[in-house]
C-alpha cells in the first residue's frame, strides 16, 4: 500500500464552480478547516491561477495577495499552493506568493509544452519553494509523449510531475499507462489530478496509484471545472479503504466538507449532467462550456454536434476562436442539407 500525499484544490480549482468568486473569508475558513483535517497541500486562487482574474475569464472580487494571505493566516501545519500558468502568471507574481508564506509553486502548462515553464520552475525554486511540474489535459497526449514531457520537467528542477486530466476523458487503463510511462521515465514522484466528468475520477485515482502515483489531489464536494473533480471525502474514504496511508482524517475531512458547504450556500453542488458527459467522452476542457452554447444559439447548430467536432479538433484552452469557426461550418451544412 502506498502512502498518499493529499492535495486539495478546492479553493483553487472550485473558483471555476463559484465563477471565480471566492473571498478571503471564504478562503480562510475553508483553509482552516481542510488544515485541521490533516490535508498536506492546499491550493489557493484564480481557478486558472496567478494572474488570472481578467475580463476574459472572470475577475476576483480579491486580489492574488489578499487569497493567499487569508489561507497562509488560517494554516497551522498543511502548505498553501499556487497554480501557475506562464503568460497569466509573472515572475512578479511567485515572488509576491512567496513572500506572504505560500511553500508551494505548481506551475502548469498544456501536456505537450512542458518547455514553456523552465523558468518559471527555476524561479520557484530560487525562491525556495516547493516546484511541480503540471501537465494539463494529459488525456490529449499518449503516454510517450508524456513521458517525454515529464522527462523536461525533472530537468528543470520540478519536485514532482502531476498530471491533470482536465476533461474528465479517461478510463482508468488509459490513466495506469500513462502514470506507467511517466515512472519510468523520471526519478521524481507523480501526482494526479482528475476531472469526474465520466464519473471515474476516484476509478482513476485508484488506477493512477496502483501505477505509482503518490501525490493525489481532490477537492471538498467535487467543486471544480467541468463536472468537478474528485470529491475530496469520497476519496480519503475510498483511499482508506483501499488500504492506503494518509495524513486526513476521515471524519475531520467530512467537517471540512460541511464548513466549505455552509461557505458557499446556496450554490448547487456539481454534477455530472449531460453537458459534462458529453464534454468528457469528446474530450472537451469544460470550461468550453458557455462558449459553445452561445456559439450555438448565434449561428443556429446543434450544440452536441459542435461538441463533437471541437473532440476531433482538439481544441485546448483559449482557442474559443475555433468554437466560432466550427459553429459556422455546422450551420452552413445544416442549411445547405
Amino acid at each position: 500500500m502506498a502512502k498518499i500525499t493529499f492535495v486539495d484544490v478546492t479553493l483553487r480549482d472550485g473558483n471555476h464552480t463559484y465563477r471565480h468568486q471566492f473571498t478571503p473569508e471564504i478562503v480562510a475558513t475553508s483553509a482552516a478547516a481542510l488544515d485541521a483535517a490533516g490535508v498536506d497541500i492546499i491550493e489557493v486562487g484564480h481557478g486558472d491561477g496567478l494572474g488570472g482574474s481578467s475580463v476574459h475569464v472572470g475577475r476576483s472580487p480579491a486580489t492574488d495577495q489578499a487569497l493567499l494571505e487569508a489561507a497562509c493566516g488560517s494554516v497551522k501545519r498543511a502548505k498553501v499552493a499556487i497554480l501557475l500558468l506562464p503568460g497569466f502568471g509573472l515572475f512578479a507574481d511567485l515572488e509576491m506568493a512567496a513572500s506572504v508564506g505560500v511553500s508551494v509553486a505548481r506551475v502548469a502548462t498544456h501536456c505537450t509544452e512542458a518547455d514553456v515553464t523552465e523558468q518559471h520552475i527555476r524561479r520557484a525554486k530560487d525562491l525556495g519553494m516547493m516546484t511541480v511540474g503540471y501537465l494539463v489535459s494529459a488525456g490529449m497526449a499518449d503516454p510517450k509523449t508524456l513521458a517525454e514531457e515529464a522527462r523536461k520537467l525533472e530537468s528543470y528542477g520540478a519536485d514532482y510531475v502531476n498530471l491533470a486530466e482536465s476533461q474528465g476523458h479517461l478510463l482508468p487503463e488509459d490513466v495506469a499507462a500513462r502514470v506507467r510511462a511517466v515512472r519510468e521515465a523520471v526519478n521524481i514522484p507523480i501526482g494526479f489530478h482528475p476531472h469526474n466528468n465520466l464519473g471515474l475520477a476516484i476509478g482513476n485515482i485508484l488506477a493512477a496509484i496502483d501505477e505509482g502515483a503518490t501525490y493525489i489531489d481532490g477537492s471538498l464536494k467535487g467543486f471544480g471545472g467541468g463536472a468537478g473533480n474528485a470529491q475530496t471525502e469520497v476519496a480519503v474514504a475510498a483511499l482508506l479503504r483501499a488500504g492506503h496511508e494518509l495524513n486526513v482524517d476521515l471524519f475531520g475531512i467530512m467537517d471540512a466538507a460541511d464548513v466549505f458547504a455552509k461557505q458557499v450556500a446556496p450554490q448547487p453542488m456539481p454534477i455530472i449532467d449531460n453537458d459534462s458527459i458529453l464534454m468528457g467522452y469528446a474530450n472537451v476542457y469544460g470550461g468550453y462550456i458557455h462558449p459553445i452554447k452561445q456559439a450555438a444559439e448565434r449561428y443556429g447548430c446543434d450544440p452536441r454536434a459542435l461538441v463533437l467536432r471541437l473532440g476531433e479538433r482538439k481544441v485546448v484552452a483559449a482557442q474559443e476562436d475555433v468554437v466560432i469557426e466550427e459553429a459556422q461550418r455546422l450551420a452552413q451544412v445544416s442549411k445547405a442539407a
